[in-house]
C-alpha cells in the first residue's frame, strides 16, 4: 500500500481540539477530531472505518462546516489505492 504524507495542519489541528473540548459538538466531528489530531505531526494515515464516515459527513447537508472541515483533512491523510467496497 501507497503511503500518504500529508499531516493535520496547525489550522485544522486546532479546530479539532476546540471540538475536543465543547460539550456541544457532536459525537461524529468529536471522532473526526481525534483522527484529525491523532494524525498530526504523525506518519499515521486514515483507516477504512474512519475514511466511510468521513465521506458520508462531507455528502450530507446535515453537518456544520466545521465538521466537513474536519471530514475533509481525514479523508485528506487517507490511503490513496484503498478500493472502494
Amino acid at each position: 500500500m501507497t503511503n500518504n504524507t500529508k499531516q493535520t495542519s496547525p489550522k485544522v489541528a486546532h479546530l479539532a481540539a476546540v471540538k475536543l473540548h465543547d460539550p456541544k459538538a457532536s459525537a461524529i466531528a468529536k471522532e473526526l477530531a481525534g483522527s484529525a489530531l491523532a494524525q498530526s505531526h504523525s506518519p499515521k494515515q486514515t483507516g477504512a472505518r474512519m475514511e466511510h464516515k468521513a465521506s458520508e459527513v462531507l455528502h450530507s447537508p446535515k453537518y456544520s462546516r466545521e465538521t466537513k472541515t474536519l471530514a475533509a483533512s481525514v479523508l485528506a491523510q487517507s490511503t490513496k489505492d484503498r478500493k472502494p467496497k
